[in-house]
């Protein structure tokens, strides 16, 4: 049996799996927010919870908004700021009584999805989130590529590729710079850029939604999310010429996408054909707590 994790900012979610990706069962509670050692406690106590409903032990994975720094063994990049700088991983081990594998929340996702989801069978995966932020995984051959500083498939903090005249220098980025491909895709981004074209305040969905429906300036700010979209992945596919581009997040659920970003990839790719797919994420939101349970 293998247990797997995923460390949200709201919530923490487990998951037990049969080894042939059954689900067994799953638990969640709210993280306990700014409260080191009590994350640690809530995350031993589902561990707890799941091996004594479906006879346990079970090997433990844990998918975390940051990594683990190869430099130091210490938290980098979390958005749960209370671990960062914390051997977070040793510790839970120290909790749980046996070694923990842990990884960034992306990553999980994309191995999920490489694994037994939507990218099963293909070479090579890319994994994307898009949601309040944009994130991204490698897996290739059925194997997570974390990279020597494991920011590997960290696509977001790059400037968003062939920037038109209006998109100079672009808005400005948490990281520090401006015109990141996050502060573009993300959904705050796209209600962001809607707000300022309009006048009018509607969310990521409410925005796919009104375009769907007719809208001239939703279907407007869709069309140009989709070309900056079809931009920023031109550049995956010419980096790591992926089999598969799976979509996660609560933009992945803007159906449209599948159908129109490809075809505007094209002029972009260094190929003569392109038959990279894009495709929809098969288990949503339960990826990435599935992901963690496959880092064993």
């Amino acid at each position: 049996m293998k247990i797997g994790v995923d460390l949200g900012g709201t919530k923490i979610e487990a998951v037990a799996l049969a080894g042939d990706g059954r689900e067994l069962g799953r638990v969640r509670v709210a993280t306990p927010r700014r409260d080191y050692d009590g994350t640690l406690d809530a995350i031993a106590d589902l561990v707890r919870r799941l091996e004594q409903a479906h006879g346990g032990p079970a090997s433990v994975g844990v998918g975390i908004p940051g990594a683990i720094s190869p430099a130091t063994g210490l938290v980098k990049n979390a958005n749960s700021t209370w671990l960062i700088g914390r051997a977070f991983d040793h510790d839970l081990a120290d909790r749980l009584q046996r070694p923990v594998r842990m990884a960034n929340d992306a990553n999980c996702f994309a191995l999920s999805e490489a694994t037994d989801g939507a990218g099963a069978g293909a070479s090579v995966v890319f994994g994307v989130i898009i949601g309040t932020g944009v994130g991204g995984g490698i897996v290739v051959n059925g194997r997570l590529v974390e990279g020597a500083h494991r920011i590997a498939g960290e696509w977001g903090h790059n400037p968003l590729p062939w920037p038109r005249d209006e998109e100079r220098p672009g808005p400005p980025c948490y990281c520090g710079r401006h015109g990141c491909i996050e502060t573009f895709l993300s959904g705050p981004a796209l209600a962001r850029e809607f707000a300022e074209a309009t006048g009018r305040a509607l969310g990521a969905d409410a925005i796919a939604s009104a375009a769907a429906s007719g809208d001239r300036d939703a279907s407007a700010a869709l069309e140009r999310y989709m070309d900056r979209m079809a931009r920023a992945l031109a550049t995956v596919i010419n980096l790591l010429d992926p089999d598969v581009i799976v979509l996660g997040g609560g933009l992945s659920n803007v159906g449209a996408l599948y159908a129109a970003v490809p075809p505007r990839w094209l002029p972009h790719v260094f190929s003569d054909e392109v038959h990279t797919r894009l495709v929809r994420a098969r288990y949503g939101d339960s990826s990435g707590v599935r992901g963690a349970a496959w880092l064993w």
